[in-house]
Parts: structure tokens; sequence; C-alpha cells
């Protein structure tokens, strides 16, 4: 069974036609038949029971790629992220759930981000992601993605004062904006974001089991204690 997030609650959608193999689909479609099989549906917040997490969750084929990664690349469990630098959902997750995470499992969870842009109602979400491949030339990556959520405000501007408050090489860093050299790189992760059937953000992929939208804390520890159980056997 796949949790699935309520729509417009914790999850932001770009508008697009309907397509009869897009994820919610999918996922509906799971959530539904497994609701049928037990007896009970996993719905936003509310958890299934211990015992029933087991192995019904459906997983997905996830290329990591060689996208920017914190955690150690042996961490038993990997989630894999395809976010939006100008998303409020994404943003809350970040600051709220990722933190818990990180106390709770330490190096045992490896987070993977890939750039979702929803360019059709965020402006500067794309912009925002080729800054922080931008920013990963110099390796400063992760300093660079926490400034963007945690900032109020996006554009040149910005990543500007964030790449001189890092220190970076500027020169470099605003050829690299001005020539757009990881436009294609963002794109392509979107591409590849929809070619799962991906239509917002946040979505995320723990060891392949999807999660939709900005769950919480509880919502990831059932998925993630199951996946480290399973690594110690």
């Amino acid at each position: 069974m796949i949790t699935v997030a309520p729509p417009d609650s914790t999850l932001e959608k770009t508008p697009k036609k309907r397509s009869s193999t897009s994820l919610w689909i999918v996922l509906l479609l799971l959530a539904f038949a497994g609701g049928l099989a037990t007896g009970y549906f996993t719905w936003g917040e509310q958890q299934p029971a211990a015992a029933a997490v087991a192995d019904t969750y459906e997983r997905v084929n996830i290329v990591a790629d060689n996208s920017p990664s914190f955690g150690p690349a042996n961490a038993p469990v990997t989630i894999v992220e395809f976010s939006d630098f100008e998303c409020p959902y994404c943003r809350s997750w970040f600051t709220t759930t990722w933190p818990q995470l990180q106390k709770a499992y330490g190096n045992k969870v490896r987070l993977v981000y890939r750039d979702f842009p929803l360019t059709n109602i965020h402006p500067d979400a794309e912009s925002a992601a080729e800054a922080a491949g931008c920013a990963n030339e110099q390796n400063q990556y992760w300093a660079f993605h926490d400034m963007l959520f945690n900032g109020s405000s996006l554009g040149q501007q910005t990543y500007i004062t964030y790449a001189t408050t890092l220190k970076l090489d500027l020169a470099k860093f605003q050829d690299c904006l001005t020539s757009h050299r990881y436009q294609a790189d963002v794109q392509s992760d979107a591409q590849y974001g929809a070619s799962l059937g991906i239509t917002g953000t946040p979505t995320f992929f723990v060891d392949g089991i999807a999660l939709v939208g900005a769950q919480p804390f509880s919502t990831f520890k059932p998925i993630i204690d199951q996946e480290l159980a399973k690594a110690n056997q």
C-alpha cells in the first residue's frame, strides 16, 4: 500500500491535463486495492498498525543518478526527494520533518535531492535550482540549498548574496548563472520525475516506496524502521 497525502494540503501541483498514467491515478488505485484487502485506507497522517507495515508497500525503481546527496553513500535507507525551491510545502518539510529524521536516524538515512520545478506557477524555481547547481561546483550545494529554503526571496540578486555569504568565487558563479550551465540538468530531472508520473512537490521515494506531499515524521518512521530492520537481517 502506498501512502497518499491529501491533495491541496501538503502537495503543490502544477496545472496540467489529466493523464490516465499519472502517478495520482496509479497511487489511488493501489491505495484502493490495498484498502479492500486490509479493510482500511492510509490517508494523510493516519498510520497503519505496525504489523501491517511489513512488505505491503509498492516500490518504484528510482535512479539516484549523480544528484546531490546528504549522508553516507552506504546508508541503509535512501530517500530520493523531488522538490522545488519555491514550493511552500517543500520548505515546510525541510524545516520540520527533515531535522526530525536527522535527529532520529543520523547516518542511517541518506537524502538525495532531485529537481522538479513547477515552472507554471513558480517563476523562480528553475533559476534557483540552476543556482544551486552552480554552488555545487564549488562544493557548497547543501549550504546554498539551506539558504534557498530558509530565505524569504529568490532571484538573481539573492543568489549572488548567498554566494557572497558562502565566499564562493563570484566570477565563476556568475558565469555559471548567466550561461545557464545547469538548465539542462534541472530540466532532465523534471522530465525524469514526470516519466514516473510525478505531478507535484514534494514527492519522496524511501527505498523506492512513494510518499506524496510534505508528510510528517510519523509517516516516514514506520517505513524507515521497516527498511532498517530488513537491512539488519
